[in-house]
C-alpha cells in the first residue's frame, strides 16, 4: 500500500514540476504598455476610479464613432478602420475589462451588464452626448446591449458578426474559444498557452488568411497573457453567451448597419439575417470569402460601406431636423 502512495506522490510531483516548467508566464505589464500603449494611447480614468486604455482620434467636433473590439481581442483590431475614419470622424476605441492593457477589473465582474455599462462610463468620461456604436463579435452583443439599454444616446449601431442572436452555432468555431469552455482542461489550457494555440485559433476566425502575420499573432499572445487577463479570460467564458430575445431587439429603432463575413465560423451567417429581421430600421451589408473579422479581413470594402452607411443615416437626420412640425405638434395659440 506504501507503494501505491508513494507512487501516487511521485506522480504528481513529476506533474507539478512539468507544469511549472512549461507554463508561459504573465508579460510585464510596462513592457506591454511601451510597446502597445505609445501614443495616440491613453489611460483614461472613469468615475468609479478604473482606468481604460483607449485611443481618441480625429477632429474634436466630428461626428463620433466608438468601436467595442471582441472576445480576446484589443483595440487594435479596429487599426484599419481608425486610419481611414479619424479624418472625418471622432473615432473612439477602448480595450475592454479583462482585456488587452485595461486589464482585469478590480471588482471581477465579467458579466454583459458590466460591459453594457463600461460603454456608458467611457463615454461619460470624454463627455460624449450622442455616437454612433459599433462593436465585432462579443464587442457587438455588446453594443446592442448598449442600445437596449440607452437608445437615446444613439445616432446609429453597427453590428460586425455579432454576438447575441438566438441561433444555433454550427461553425467549426476556433480552438481556444473550445478549450476554454472546457472544465480542467482551460485552466491547464490558459496557463501553458503555446503560442501555436493563439495563432491556430487566429487562423480558424477568418478567411483572409493575410491577417494572421507574426505581428498580430504576438500581440493577441502577449496581452491575452497581460497580468490578470487570463483569470478573467476565465471567469468571462464560466458565464455562458448572452443570448437575446428577438421581441427585445425589435424595440430598437436606432438605425443599424449589420455588416457580415459569409465564411464566418464562430458565428454563422444566419445571425445576420436574425438581426436583420428583427431590427426594424437595419441595412445589410455581406461579404462572400470573408469569415469573423470583416473590418481587418475587408478593411477597405467594409470602410468604404460604414461611410456611406453614415452619410445616409446623418442625411436622412438632417432632412427629419428640417422637416416642419406636424400639425398634431403646433401648440395651440
Amino acid at each position: 500500500m506504501k507503494w501505491i502512495v508513494r507512487a501516487i506522490g511521485l506522480l504528481l510531483l513529476a506533474g507539478g514540476l512539468a507544469f511549472l516548467a512549461f507554463r508561459v508566464p504573465d508579460t510585464d505589464a510596462e513592457e506591454m504598455w511601451a510597446k502597445y500603449g505609445a501614443s495616440p494611447s491613453q489611460a483614461v480614468e472613469l468615475a468609479d476610479g478604473r482606468t481604460v486604455h483607449l485611443r481618441d482620434e480625429g477632429p474634436r467636433d466630428a461626428p463620433v464613432i466608438m468601436l467595442l473590439h471582441g472576445s480576446n481581442a484589443d483595440l487594435y483590431t479596429w487599426q484599419p478602420w481608425a486610419e481611414m475614419l479619424r479624418e472625418d470622424y471622432r473615432v473612439i476605441r477602448f480595450d475592454q475589462r479583462g482585456h488587452g492593457l485595461t486589464g482585469p477589473a478590480p471588482d471581477g465582474d465579467y458579466s454583459h451588464d458590466a460591459f453594457v455599462a463600461d460603454v456608458g462610463n467611457v463615454a461619460d468620461a470624454l463627455g460624449l452626448e450622442r455616437f454612433v456604436l459599433a462593436g465585432n463579435s462579443m464587442g457587438g452583443g455588446i453594443a446592442m446591449g448598449y442600445a437596449m439599454a440607452h437608445p437615446e444616446r444613439l445616432d446609429g449601431l453597427v453590428l460586425v458578426d455579432a454576438g447575441g442572436a438566438d441561433i444555433q452555432r454550427e461553425g467549426r468555431g476556433n480552438l481556444a474559444f473550445k478549450l476554454a469552455r472546457i472544465p480542467v482542461v482551460n485552466s491547464l489550457a490558459f496557463q501553458l498557452m503555446p503560442r501555436s494555440i493563439v495563432e491556430r485559433s487566429l487562423s480558424q476566425s477568418v478567411s483572409n488568411q493575410q491577417i494572421v502575420s507574426p505581428e498580430a499573432v504576438d500581440r493577441y499572445w502577449e496581452l491575452a497573457r497581460y497580468p490578470g487577463n487570463r483569470d478573467a479570460t476565465m471567469k468571462r467564458f464560466g458565464l455562458g453567451w448572452t443570448v437575446f430575445d428577438k421581441a427585445d431587439v425589435a424595440k430598437v429603432e436606432v438605425p443599424t448597419l449589420v455588416m457580415w463575413g459569409k465564411e464566418d465560423a464562430l458565428i454563422p451567417f444566419a445571425a445576420a439575417g436574425w438581426y436583420d429581421d428583427a431590427l426594424p430600421n437595419s441595412t445589410l451589408v455581406a461579404y462572400d470569402g470573408i469569415g469573423h473579422i470583416p473590418m481587418e479581413e475587408a478593411a477597405e470594402r467594409s470602410a468604404a460601406d460604414l461611410m456611406v452607411w453614415l452619410s445616409d443615416i446623418a442625411l436622412a437626420a438632417s432632412e427629419s431636423a428640417s422637416e416642419p412640425p406636424s400639425a398634431q405638434s403646433v401648440p395651440n395659440s
